[in-house]
């Protein structure tokens, strides 16, 4: 994106490229802004319902974690139809249909093409009031962090390429990737968040790096309170981590210190995932009702998992 040619502002544009956000968002009228995303790729679990539906839940994320509800969805499908068959992916298109639904969007169609390997993605549109837009900067010292999602998604998900995990684990890590943050972020339209983003790729600590370095801050994470999904630690202990998530931990290494973290939980802390949830600071007392309330609607692995810091020399520092 640096090789482009700088874009001139635009008054109407609350949130462009500037700070590696979620989604960009452009005012349409004084009350109206609309929010645009798309997100795409290969299979991740062998059965095609539950790929749409992860996939589906993982693109229109990005709109929950800009404080808007989703509206319409467009699919994006590059398939081997001849090779694969048309019932495949009828089935990931249908998952996708039944997790748009239960967000309260639509879908208005999409494109398709023959590919040699199969990719699926969305486009979401959503809609939020220009003065109700989270972004990913604003994290204030004092503030605590709060994630709603376990992490570890892609480190079972490698185990189950490679035959690794339980049947347990398996169903564990592909509900966790399906569920949308749709009540995590409808609880949080109650309160005051200063800054709020998803954990996706770039995994915990690249996602909170953005967002304490966009914000001129550090932040503290607490290991032994941050949600991980059974099986993650000892999977990375084998070596079955995935390159992206090696990558992320290369990528941040600069802008982090860890203090009696293993390698391998500091893997499982970067590691890649897919739909994971949200991250958010705000202010300690109101992050304890949230979680509570979170846990009273059933997101019961919701926690605090961190502070924020007056800017030190580096950006993260992971603690036990």
């Amino acid at each position: 994106m640096r090789q482009l040619p700088k874009q001139e502002p635009v008054p109407e544009l609350i949130v462009g490229l500037d700070t590696s956000d979620d989604a960009g968002v452009y005012q349409l009228t004084d009350s109206i802004a609309l929010i645009q995303t798309v997100d795409y790729f290969t299979p991740i679990v062998d059965d095609p319902y539950m790929f749409g539906q992860i996939t589906a839940a993982n693109a229109l994320s990005d709109v929950y974690a800009m404080g808007g509800q989703p509206k319409t969805v467009m699919n994006i499908v590059g398939f081997p139809i001849k090779k694969l068959g048309a019932e495949m992916l009828s089935d990931i298109l249908r998952g996708a249909a039944d997790k748009v639904k239960e967000a309260g969007a639509i879908t208005v169609g999409g494109h398709s093409i023959d590919d040699q390997e199969p990719k699926f993605g969305l486009s979401v549109t959503g809609i939020v009031h220009p003065d109700k837009v989270w972004k990913n900067v604003g994290a204030k010292p004092g503030d605590v962090l709060v994630l709603t999602k376990p992490i570890g998604v892609g480190i079972l998900t490698t185990g189950i390429k490679r035959s690794a995990v339980t049947a347990e684990q398996e169903q564990q890590v592909t509900d966790t990737m399906a569920m949308l943050n749709k009540t995590a972020a409808e609880v949080l339209t109650q309160y005051q968040p200063h800054a709020v983003t998803d954990v996706t790729g770039f995994g915990l600590l690249g996602h909170a790096s953005e967002m304490a370095r966009g914000s001129d801050v550090s932040f503290e994470i607490h290991l032994s309170q941050v949600p991980i999904l059974e099986g993650a630690v000892e999977l990375a202990k084998n070596g079955v981590v995935p390159g992206g998530s090696k990558s992320n931990h290369k990528w941040i290494s600069n802008d982090t210190v860890y203090e009696d973290i293993s390698s391998e939980e500091q893997l499982v802390l970067c590691d890649a995932i897919t739909s994971g949830g949200l991250l958010i600071s705000m202010d300690e007392l109101e992050a304890r009702k949230y979680v509570d309330q979170m846990h009273a609607n059933g997101v019961v692995q919701a926690a605090i998992v961190g502070r924020v810091l007056e800017k030190q020399e580096k950006y993260i520092y992971v603690i036990r």
